[in-house]
């Protein structure tokens, strides 16, 4: 199972260039299976974009730096 504190690391250094657009992203649960889990907050969260945020970002960004992550999944 991944280390919660190492994915919370690479997601801080992610973090600034979402606030910069007035969201954020929290991290909710790492499972078992290698899933990360996060919810998009603030203009992130209604964004028509989020989806591309999220995979084309969130989750290409924690794979280069976690190679164990198997999918980023907004909840």
């Amino acid at each position: 199972m991944l280390d919660r504190t190492k994915v919370e690391e690479v997601i801080n250094k992610v973090r600034p260039m979402l606030q910069r657009d007035g969201g954020d992203v929290e991290l909710v649960e790492v499972t078992e299976d290698n899933v990360v889990k996060v919810k998009l907050t603030g203009a992130c969260g209604s964004c028509p974009m989020s989806l591309m945020t999220l995979k084309g970002g969130i989750e290409a960004f924690l794979k280069q730096n976690i190679p164990e992550v198997k999918a980023v999944e907004a909840v």
